[in-house]
């Protein structure tokens, strides 16, 4: 017998163990959360300070994101050329579709900036996850989405601080509504709670959440693919290797619409917070 195919080491950087296929008596190497950690590049993990693949990730898609946009508007044209009109068009998308949409033209224009860096990082970050060699969707660690969430969280609170002023924002964070009389103590402790905690920690792990499943089902099925192409297995591993396709050209739709939904949620917050009346 052999050993079992996925390691023991935590910080192991392969996901499987190659040399593991069916009928070899090793089991099926699934993946799991040892799938999601990685060796430090730099440092060391124990102390806490090092630098690995997915915070490499991070920055080299900061510095795309930056270089895309800097080399499209750097010269702008009045008759702009393929790069600089793609990038207007992303540009103009989330400035109309989204921000205009949601919070209005007058309201919404200075939170433009923000909210288009927003989309085009973390759809980036979900990229990640279909190209070679990275192969890895960063927003699948929750300290990622945790953080983008919380600026949005701080935002968010102080902008309806600034707006309302303490009892106006106390009010509409607890959906003050003297009409519900009795039950209204019970109203406004419920969406306290539901609009300080729950809403921010929702905003965090539905990005999270659904690249962290969709990267496990891309695993699984490639996994799959390699441990069955093994005497009759082959045939069952081309119809893995199918579901591959599948669920790569899925998980394309699926990135670009959770960096949507994501900055989405993020002007509907503002929105909220800028209203005169909830």
């Amino acid at each position: 017998m052999k050993e079992p195919a996925v390691s023991a080491d935590p910080t192991q950087t392969l996901a499987f163990d190659t040399s593991c296929h069916l009928f070899d008596g090793c089991g099926f190497p699934a993946p799991g959360l040892h799938s999601f950690l990685f060796k430090p590049l730099w440092g060391d993990a124990d102390s806490n300070v090092y630098f690995n693949k997915t915070m490499l990730l991070a920055l080299l898609g900061s510095i795309i994101i930056v270089g895309f946009f800097w080399a499209a508007f750097a010269r702008p044209k009045v008759v702009p050329g393929k790069l600089q009109m793609v990038a207007e068009s992303g540009y103009d998308f989330i400035r109309r579709g989204v921000v205009y949409e949601t919070i209005g033209k007058t309201e919404g224009e200075r939170y433009v900036p923000l909210v288009v860096s927003l989309f085009f990082f973390v759809w980036m970050m979900n990229l990640w996850s279909i190209i070679p060699l990275a192969q890895f969707p960063v927003t699948a660690i929750i300290s990622y989405p945790a953080v983008l969430a919380g600026i949005v969280y701080i935002l968010w609170v102080s902008l309806t601080f600034k707006r309302h002023g303490f009892v106006g924002a106390f009010k509409n964070f607890t959906g003050y509504d003297k009409s519900l009389g009795a039950v209204l103590p019970l109203s406004m402790t419920i969406e306290l709670f539901s609009n300080l905690l729950v809403r921010p920690f929702t905003h965090a792990v539905r990005l999270f959440a659904n690249m962290f499943a969709g990267h496990t089902l891309l695993l699984l099925f490639t996994i799959a693919s390699w441990y069955m192409l093994n005497g009759i297995g082959i045939a069952y591993s081309a119809v893995s290797f199918v579901m591959v396709i599948v669920m790569t050209a899925f998980e394309l739709f699926i990135q670009a619409v959770q960096a949507y939904v994501f900055v989405l949620l993020t002007c509907s917050f503002i929105q909220g917070a800028l209203a005169e009346s909830h």
